[in-house]
């Protein structure tokens, strides 16, 4: 006899958003089944750069990222673990004075949400950092860092176990249909399950089940490409990216220095990825230059995940157009690590009261309906620093 479970919420895809989701429903007291096809964390949510950063983000997703940003601090409370989380600060560098304006301009359109942006010219930039190697300028955010995705990721879903949520890994969704008032799911070998809300959150496979609700929407997949350096005496003091994409760095406790700003190569499966050499090479090329510290340190260690990418860059968050009971939450175009735990306390919050008291009206799958336009300009880049670079010129 196949085994069946029946749960209030059936969360799809282990990442850092369904878990975070899933502890926050269980928490409020709901029955809650976490399906992920491998292991939770495994993907985007665990191998991505790591920057806890609100600076860069546009404006839209300001509100939640704030609500996210109120948690990183109590992460020991909320999962056991600190996570390795340090409020450092993040650095924005600015190498020409078109950079340095678009920071500018950046700052003036925020000026208003929290964010406390300090503009930095040439000699105070160096004055304040003097391991930076030549930067026209720069923009602070005292109140930004960074953290270990590999233990955030993971730490959120065995929180979640604890919190009586069903994590059900090695379990891919099979298939997944309406049935009556809430849903009838079939995952791994053989498991049945009912419930009565369904919560996209598969990432770069979300776009598959979206489609079988009637909402096809144009995600591709990306893949990022991360370099660790031997442990080293301190070189970086902060979380560092670079307007318009190129670079970004930070240095844990043990002395390593993380560094992206390339992407890895797609293999035969596009589930998988492996970085490239001529890519690795790049990175530290390019870190080497802007932070003379870096020029003779080895590279230890190299990783790439699979992440899904939205044609405006920003996720779909909210309820189906076409299926009551159905929830998206996917698509953070490299950018999500920072928003999770704050995007989680908003899928609980839709799935109990059906609203939340974040604005999230921009991240509607709406705008991908047939005729939708998806031409969206914000001001700022920064799309990539927690995990995927955003092109020069793209």
């Amino acid at each position: 006899m196949s085994p069946r479970l029946h749960v209030d919420v059936a969360v799809i895809g282990g990442g850092l958003v369904g878990s975070s989701a899933a502890l926050a429903l269980s928490q409020m007291g709901m029955r809650v089944a976490l399906l992920d096809r491998r292991y939770c964390g495994a993907q985007a949510s665990g191998v991505n750069y790591g920057g806890v950063r609100r600076q860069g983000r546009p404006p839209e997703q300001l509100p939640l990222s704030q609500r996210a940003h109120a948690v990183w601090p109590r992460l020991k409370a909320l999962i056991g673990i600190d996570g390795e989380f340090l409020r450092s600060g993040h650095l924005k560098l600015a190498m020409s004075e078109a950079d340095m304006a678009s920071l500018e301009a950046y700052a003036a359109k925020v000026a208003d949400c929290g964010l406390d942006l300090e503009l930095l010219g040439h000699n105070e930039l160096h004055r304040r950092f003097p391991w930076l190697g030549d930067a026209v300028g720069g923009s602070f955010c005292a109140g930004d860092g960074h953290a270990n995705p590999r233990l955030v990721a993971t730490g959120f879903a065995a929180a979640a176990r604890r919190a009586g949520v069903h994590v059900l890994e090695n379990a891919p969704v099979t298939g997944v249909a309406r049935n009556g008032a809430g849903f009838a799911l079939e995952a791994g070998e053989g498991l049945k399950l009912t419930a009565g809300t369904v919560i996209n959150s598969a990432g770069a496979w979300a776009d598959r089940f979206a489609a079988s609700f009637g909402e096809p929407v144009p995600l591709r997949r990306i893949y990022p490409s991360m370099v660790v350096t031997e442990p080293l005496a301190p070189v970086l003091t902060v979380n560092i990216g670079m307007e318009g994409g190129g670079i970004y760095a930070r240095q844990v406790e043990r002395g390593n220095c993380i560094v992206g700003g390339e992407r890895a190569e797609a293999l035969a499966d596009a589930d998988f990825s492996r970085p490239r050499s001529d890519g690795a090479l790049a990175i530290m090329s390019r870190a080497a230059a802007l932070f003379p510290g870096l020029a003779k340190a080895q590279a230890i260690r190299f990783w790439s995940g699979t992440e899904a990418e939205m044609p405006d860059r920003n996720p779909v968050i909210g309820p189906s157009l076409t299926t009551p009971g159905l929830i998206h939450a996917f698509g953070f175009s490299g950018a999500g690590f920072q928003i999770a735990p704050g995007v989680g306390q908003v899928l609980a919050e839709l799935v109990r009261d059906g609203r939340t008291t974040t604005p999230i009206e921009a991240f509607s799958i709406a705008r991908f309906a047939a005729g939708a336009s998806t031409d969206r300009t914000t001001l700022g880049s920064g799309a990539g620093e927690e995990q995927e670079p955003q092109r020069r010129g793209a």
